[in-house]
């Protein structure tokens, strides 16, 4: 049903306010204490409330919408006790929840809106949300607003709708108005409603929109987009995988019924990926009774409607989707949509890509099609080359630190550019995409050329060179870019580690001796990780072999006290480590490989902290309070992760630094 034309606060509910004060929370859900936006300040209250404090990993073993909302926030601890004990948000008899800046950061699980939708919340209040947060509200009819229209509602006024899709495209503004994508997406087949065609005149795009425009339904010649434009477009392919596809195939048949059938089964795609280790960790044990019902349902979900299946064989996953993705799926100038928030590594080749929630994916899947406001784009000319010791994990905690702290880059699309991608290959481009979702960015595109199409044919046997080519995408002459065109020379990144609690936390190694002491201190380690999508990749490999050989060489293996851990990305990278003499050069150094699947990086396998004293320096993309274990997690490249676990210590590498 879709919502009235004014928005107004229910007798008898209550709005709890996400506060830095953590016992004024406590006294709101325990109903001895109602605040007032007129007596709290926005910077009183959480910034950056990421879903994996929504609904941490183990919270989504529930694929119903109803069992995950009681542990809402479970993400949450104190001196490792949960701040929201279970079903306390749906007994605090709440109905707005109300947070500070970029509410909804981090990954792309549409839990996180459904544990407040299904525990009585219906408005949202932020100063600002993430992009993929932001689209799962509206998908689920979750309303969003700001602290003043909180202010008005609080103060008894019947606030128009309009007040809560302002500054929204046109179709989005019918899905809120319907009360939800499902609701939309009927109406629209019932001929209810009607999109508005495209109307924007000839104009100079770059690559993300001159992407869209090429896939605009029912389009006839040439289609220009600008930002804000609302556009239908078909989705050229996507995934889901262990943590996600049960719901979709449950909310696909709540929707179209048991009978259901997706438009094109063969371009989409289910993985076992995420899960694959949780056997291996005894916190595990008393949720493995729910994960194996989400594999049963992932099963289930591949016969019934056709997907492309990447199940584990003999209890090992074929590797992580993002990375088969990039190896097999996806092609230049293709428009991809995945139930995951790293979905935006396709972008690398040279493709748009990103993450949405169970809901859009369900109804994409089922349709072929989507809806889509024209994203901005801020670009990044790169120039020069990386020193040696320097990588593009670098490159990004480097843009965390000084674009995305300052939200230069919030729900805009990174263009990557300039002679200076050159110099990176197409596996370190893939890092500077995939981790544009940590800058809370929409995607992460780079720019297309013959090294990206050489990576593309070697791994695609019988590809065509000149189609491939024909589909790449390159910026027009004058696209406009809203963010800005910012120049970034390589050859002055330093090697950056971000402090625990957020990527966006980066500090520069000394540039007179190449160490963090300076600012960091002298952190010791317990665990080193080197893996995930972002730090499994081919050249991630040859990164940690590179500082291994050299410790080898000096007579050097892993310290004492310390556990390296090196998962591979997929099959293929881990023969590709196999085929260099990699994996008898960890192993003789004292290195722990695991075999392809997320494992740590998701909490969910080998490499994560057992207690809050544990220090890990790691290579995944985010390093949020107990996203990998209740430990200290700090974020480094491949090269500063493989020397921290030689010298025990937090070490910028150097070349050499194992000598004498």
């Amino acid at each position: 049903m879709a919502p009235s034309k004014t928005v107004s606060l229910t007798p008898g509910k209550r709005v709890l306010f996400l506060t830095r004060d953590p016992e004024l929370i406590r006294r709101q859900l325990r109903g001895e204490l109602d605040l007032r936006m007129a007596d709290v300040k926005v910077e009183d209250l959480l910034d950056d409330v990421n879903t994996d404090a929504m609904t941490p990993a183990w919270a989504c073993f529930d694929y119903k919408p109803e069992d995950i909302a009681r542990n809402a926030y479970s993400g949450i601890t104190i001196a490792g006790e949960r701040l929201f004990p279970e079903g306390s948000l749906i007994a605090g008899n709440f109905e707005v929840i109300v947070s500070g800046y970029r509410k909804g950061v981090g990954s792309s699980r549409e839990t996180a809106v459904q544990a407040e939708k299904w525990s009585g919340i219906r408005i949202a209040i932020a100063a600002s949300f993430a992009p993929i947060h932001a689209r799962n509200n509206v998908a689920q009819g979750v309303l969003m607003g700001d602290h003043a229209v909180l202010r008005r509602l609080q103060d008894g006024e019947a606030v128009p709708l309009s007040e809560f899709t302002k500054g929204w495209d046109p179709i989005t503004v019918q899905v809120i108005e319907h009360g939800g994508l499902f609701a939309f997406t009927r109406a629209l087949a019932e001929g209810q409603v009607t999109l508005p065609p495209p109307s924007t005149p000839a104009r100079p795009m770059n690559i993300a929109e001159k992407v869209l425009a090429r896939h605009v339904r029912g389009a006839q010649g040439d289609v220009f987009v600008k930002p804000g434009d609302a556009v239908c477009v078909s989705v050229d392919g996507g995934y889901s995988h262990d943590f996600t596809s049960a719901q979709v195939h449950y909310f696909l048949e709540q929707e179209y019924g048991a009978d259901y059938r997706p438009a094109a089964p063969q371009r989409f795609a289910a993985f076992e990926d995420h899960l694959i280790y949780s056997e291996s960790l005894p916190k595990m044990g008393p949720f493995l009774p729910k994960i194996q019902v989400q594999r049963d349902m992932q099963r289930v979900f591949i016969r019934h409607s056709g997907v492309q299946d990447y199940s584990a064989k003999d209890g090992v996953s074929p590797g992580i989707c993002h990375t088969i993705a990039r190896e097999r799926m996806i092609e230049p100038g293709d428009f991809i949509q995945a139930t995951d928030s790293h979905t935006c590594m396709g972008g690398s080749l040279n493709s748009l890509a990103y993450g949405v929630g169970a809901t859009e994916y369900a109804a994409l899947l089922y349709s072929g099609f989507t809806f889509v406001e024209v994203p901005e784009s801020i670009r990044f000319e790169l120039e020069g080359a990386l020193r040696p010791g320097v990588t593009a994990k670098d490159v990004m905690l480097h843009i965390l630190a000084t674009f995305a702290k300052r939200q230069d880059t919030l729900d805009r699309v990174m263009e990557f550019g300039g002679p200076g991608l050159a110099s990176l290959s197409p596996d370190e481009r893939a890092t500077l995409a995939n981790m544009a979702t940590e800058c809370s960015a929409k995607a992460g595109v780079c720019e297309a050329d013959e090294a990206m199409l050489d990576w593309l044919i070697e791994r695609r046997p019988g590809a065509d060179r000149a189609k491939l080519r024909a589909r790449c995408v390159s910026a027009d002459p004058g696209a406009t870019y809203a963010g800005g065109v910012h120049l970034i020379d390589l050859s002055q990144i330093r090697p950056m580690v971000a402090h625990p609690g957020d990527p966006d936390r980066g500090i520069p190694s000394d540039p007179t001796n190449g160490a963090f002491v300076d600012e960091l201190g002298d952190v010791r380690i317990d665990i080193a990780y080197g893996g995930s999508c972002t730090a499994g990749k081919e050249v991630d490999l040859d990164l940690y072999a590179q500082v291994m050989a050299e410790a080898d060489k000096a007579g050097r293996r892993v310290a004492g006290g310390v556990e390296f851990f090196i998962q591979f990305g997929s099959a293929a990278v881990e023969e590709y480590a196999r085929e260099r003499g990699y994996l008898k050069l960890f192993e003789r150094t004292g290195v722990k490989l695991i075999k392809p699947g997320c494992g740590a990086c998701i909490g969910c396998g080998p490499g994560i902290s057992t207690n809050r004293e544990q220090v890990t320096v790691s290579a995944i993309n985010r390093n949020y309070q107990n996203r990998s274990g209740p430990g200290k997690l700090y974020l480094a490249s491949p090269l500063t992760v493989a020397a921290s676990a030689v010298t025990g210590k937090i070490s910028a590498y150097a070349e050499g630094m194992f000598a004498g």
